[in-house]
């Protein structure tokens, strides 16, 4: 289980426990956290669970696969070296701590 920090835009925090095998998006949707719209139900077919990493914890998430690369191209103000899809992100151990930042909207 991982203690995931998700930031709406405005600044309110929800921190939230999300069990292993889930996706930072489930864990979003599982707790009723806003700014997630997840349209396609996890699927990698939109961008709408788009997210800002916190700088500190780019590096320690996999890479992006070429698919999460090419929806990133119709998010809203995609940042090059932070945005992610949550859909795309297992929750493990590993991700205890994680923060991501919400944007304005989602595209």
């Amino acid at each position: 289980m991982a203690r995931i920090t998700y930031i709406e835009h405005g600044g309110k925090e929800h921190v939230v426990e999300v069990a292993n095998g889930l996706t930072v998006m489930e864990g979003a949707r599982d707790n009723g956290i806003p700014g997630i719209e997840a349209d396609c139900g996890g699927a990698c077919a939109c961008s709408t669970c788009h997210v800002y990493v916190a700088p500190d914890w780019v590096e320690k998430l996999p890479a992006r696969e070429a698919m999460e690369e090419d929806m990133l191209d119709f998010a809203y103000e995609p940042d090059p070296a932070r945005s992610r899809l949550t859909c795309q992100i297992k929750v493990t151990d590993a991700l205890d701590g994680l923060v991501v930042q919400m944007p304005a909207e989602q595209a």
